[in-house]
């Protein structure tokens, strides 16, 4: 039987933080719809736990690249809801340019261009 971290993909904190305001570039959301929005656009790979979510929307609310306000849920329950600001948007843009060219390098660390095969 297979230990449960084995196929757990652990992330980096500046990445989580990229596909934390990517996720409310579609829109605003709260906490658990956030956890769940990446899960489900990563093919159920990315699983951010509570521990690492929640310690991240509060750093970005620090930076101000997020903001958040309390409001009543549909089932009447008080949720906090975060959203992008304009600070946010530029450091998204800021993030993906970053993650674009660290996955260029590791691209040509795994597959050089002038390694003969």
């Amino acid at each position: 039987m297979k230990k449960p971290y084995q196929n757990r993909i652990e992330l980096l904190q500046g990445t989580l933080d990229m596909l934390v305001l990517q996720t409310l570039q579609w829109g605003p959301q709260h906490g658990y719809g956030i956890a769940q929005a990446i899960r489900l656009n990563s093919g159920d790979v990315l699983d951010v736990e509570t521990g690492s979510l929640y310690p991240a929307l509060h750093r970005l609310e620090r930076e101000k690249w997020i903001k958040s306000e309390w409001k009543v849920s549909d089932n009447r329950q008080r949720v906090k809801r975060y959203q992008l600001t304009a600070r946010g948007k530029k450091q998204l843009l800021t993030e993906r340019s970053r993650w674009s060219r660290l996955s260029d390098a590791i691209a040509g660390v795994l597959k050089p261009a002038s390694a003969g095969e």
